[in-house]
């Protein structure tokens, strides 16, 4: 069975399967879905833990023997086998391949891997894990997902956000979603429960920025050119991220509902991701400039 993060929740309110490959590229999802299913498996009677870390010196016969191994206090075992590199080797693919054909009873097994590329997914051993086990990718959602990700994270702690709050969280933290889940504690620790204003969570999470993007739409909504100028120099001299800054300049022409200079912001972005030619900082400034020009 494959599992996405967030299907985990609704996943540990049934009884735990016998085995969990846990794998991918962000260190919180990672963690998180670790500490749930460890916390589940104490709840449902695993009150024996064995952790076992695979090194260079790390012997396979650990692994049969944490599984063998009877609880001094008739429970059950959890064998929470973590392989750092992602490469059991020779021996540890067979041990790990002949472990998946015979479970032992009694015995839940957690193995965190690191994220796997497409070569290790083929691997004779990672295959064998997840045709027996339930396997959980834990992989950071792209940009345009963010958004939806960060508001439900707003909303386990009763907190909710505008859509350009989100978003504006979302260009900020892209990437890092250890940033996120910090910026978002931070604003439940700034505010109370209920609806979040963009001006709460622009000053919450620019109060830790190098950059000032906030300064960038005060100068816009003042039409000051020489101003937004200095600020756009600025912010490419401290290497500024460019989707925050074209956030900023699209939430000014959406606001205005000026149609040319909303597809010259879509002109920009098709440059930031390489679809288009052009100078991407030196079109930011022109579509600024024509924001503050125009009446």
């Amino acid at each position: 069975m494959q599992l996405r993060p967030e299907q985990l929740a609704a996943h540990l309110k049934k009884p735990l399967a016998p085995l969990y490959v846990l794998h991918g590229d962000d260190p919180l999802l990672t963690v998180e879905a670790g500490d749930a299913l460890r916390a589940t498996a104490r709840q449902q009677g695993f009150d024996e833990r064995n952790v076992l870390v695979v090194t260079p010196t790390f012997r396979w016969e650990e692994l049969f023997h944490a599984a063998g191994n009877l609880s001094l206090f008739g429970g059950r075992t959890l064998v929470d086998l973590r392989i750092p590199t992602g490469k059991p080797g020779r021996e540890g693919g067979e041990a790990l391949t002949r472990y998946c054909k015979a479970p032992p009873a009694d015995v839940l097994t957690l193995i965190t891997l690191p994220e796997m590329d497409w070569r290790a997914k083929k691997a004779a051993w990672f295959t064998a894990l997840t045709h027996a086990g339930t396997t959980i990718e834990c992989r950071a959602p792209a940009l345009e997902q963010l958004p939806h990700w960060i508001a439900n994270r707003l909303n386990s702690q009763q907190q909710s956000a505008p859509p350009d709050a989100l978003e504006f969280i979302a260009l900020h933290v892209e990437g890092n979603l250890l940033a996120a889940h910090q910026e978002i504690q931070k604003l439940g620790l700034l505010h109370p429960p209920g609806a979040l204003t963009l001006a709460q969570v622009s000053a919450a999470v620019l109060n830790v920025a190098r950059y000032d993007i906030d300064d960038l739409r005060t100068a816009l909504q003042a039409k000051d050119t020489v101003r937004c100028a200095r600020t756009l120099e600025g912010l490419r001299a401290e290497d500024a991220p460019l989707p925050l800054v074209l956030w900023a300049l699209t939430m000014e022409a959406r606001t205005r509902a000026l149609r040319p200079a909303l597809l010259h912001a879509a002109r920009i972005d098709r440059i930031i991701k390489g679809l288009a030619s052009g100078d991407r900082w030196d079109e930011c400034l022109q579509l600024a400039l024509r924001l503050t020009r125009t009446t």
